[in-house]
């Protein structure tokens, strides 16, 4: 058991790695796609929006698809396809193939999305303890190796297909290799699903979907904005206004790291507490700033402080539902990029029309309503291992080699 355990969280990690990895050379690369394809300034918004809004659709139908395929079966096959998809939008020559690459993109790595954190989910629980976070880690190390490849094709004025087919080429046979030991958690015990019936409550979930949308849009804030606020209204230097989403990233990597223990010594409503207001004080930060280096002290405390929200209401989700804890995932990652579709134009918006350092308070107070619903964090006894630790599972479920 302990080795299947061991096989799954580890391929599951690489899952997360990979996907951090391709969406960071997806994003980072915005402007070499606009200017490959000729996207105008007035279109280039109509196809960003449509890249989240697939995500979402694909989430939605993710949700109806695990009541007969299993999410290992699932994320199996969309992380190739994302994968794929990121290759045709740098290889493509006209904007209807970019349409197409970015359309199965958005679909897929919804799919890919909210069937990774389903069995990030269920091995915690297999687990017995929290483990939610490494896997965030995980994406948080991609992310980094991604925006530092993309850094290396603009320098160099690589082709966006040259830069991508390397990575894809590594990247896809071993998520396939990888996925043949993804593991697929059994639901939980009757006596652990409640009085729903391991049916999903909206009006339970609607505090967690609420935090999950201002964690993003909090995320969002800093990869949109962060570098525009240094250069325009603290007035960096270009070449220092890149470092900002830089310390973001390792920071977010670090937090991630080392939350778990805090969530198995602590308990996850206090570690979400404490991110929160870590994080309510690096907007703060940003938006007092003097200067640049007071700025990237913000942002610094931005990524220690944002960096556990997400994993831990995705966890926070499985534990509330634990007979549906796929279907609440599925329902929950839609605020994913509600919260992304919101927080760039929200903030761009308001720095117009009012000023970007008041617009930097505005996802500060969105950020601290997490204080208000930080007992959904905690629905059942929530913490993992010092004491808490549940016994683990006899039976981890099948791995995917069984579908």
């Amino acid at each position: 058991m302990t080795d299947v355990l061991r096989r799954g969280r580890a391929s599951l990690a690489f899952s997360f790695f990979a996907q951090g990895a391709t969406f960071a050379l997806l994003v980072t690369r915005i402007p070499a796609i606009q200017d490959r394809y000729g996207v105008s300034d007035a279109l280039l918004p109509a196809f960003l929006a449509a890249v989240p809004i697939l995500a979402g659709v694909g989430s939605v139908t993710t949700e109806q698809l695990v009541k007969r395929i299993r999410p290992s079966r699932l994320l199996r096959w969309s992380q190739p396809v994302v994968l794929l998809a990121l290759l045709g939008a740098g290889a493509g020559g006209h904007i209807a193939e970019l349409a197409v690459a970015l359309g199965a993109f958005g679909l897929a790595v919804g799919a890919l999305d909210a069937s990774m954190n389903m069995l990030g989910v269920s091995l915690q629980r297999s687990y017995g303890r929290s483990i939610m976070l490494s896997f965030h880690a995980a994406y948080s190390l991609g992310g980094i190796l991604g925006a530092s490849l993309a850094w290396v094709g603009a320098h160099w004025h690589l082709a966006l297909w040259v830069s991508y087919l390397p990575v894809v080429a590594v990247l896809l046979p071993a998520a396939l290799v990888g996925s043949r030991w993804y593991v697929d958690g059994d639901p939980a015990p009757l006596e652990e699903r409640g009085a729903e019936g391991g049916g999903v409550v909206f009006k339970l979930l609607l505090p967690l979907c609420l935090v999950m949308t201002f964690a993003y849009i909090g995320d969002s804030t800093v990869s949109n904005w962060s570098a525009k606020y240094l250069k325009d209204v603290l007035g960096s230097s270009e070449q220092l206004a890149t470092v900002p989403y830089n310390v973001y990233m390792v920071t977010t990597l670090l937090g991630r790291a080392i939350g778990d223990f805090g969530v198995r010594r602590f308990g996850a409503a206090a570690v979400v507490r404490l991110g929160t207001l870590v994080a309510a004080g690096g907007f703060a930060v940003v938006a007092s700033a003097p200067g640049a280096w007071v700025g990237m002290l913000g942002f610094t405390l931005l990524g220690l402080g944002l960096c556990v929200l997400v994993p831990q209401t995705f966890a926070a989700a499985g534990r509330l539902f634990p007979g549906a804890s796929d279907a609440a995932i599925a329902r929950l990652n839609i605020f994913n990029y509600v919260g992304f579709l919101v927080g760039s134009p929200l903030v761009g918006a308001l720095g117009e029309a009012w000023s970007y350092r008041g617009a930097m308070l505005v996802p500060m107070v969105l950020v601290l309503v997490t204080l208000v619903y930080a007992r959904s964090f905690a629905p059942q006894p929530d913490r993992y291992g010092g004491g808490h630790e549940r016994p683990r599972t006899a039976d981890v479920g099948r791995g995917s080699n069984g579908l």
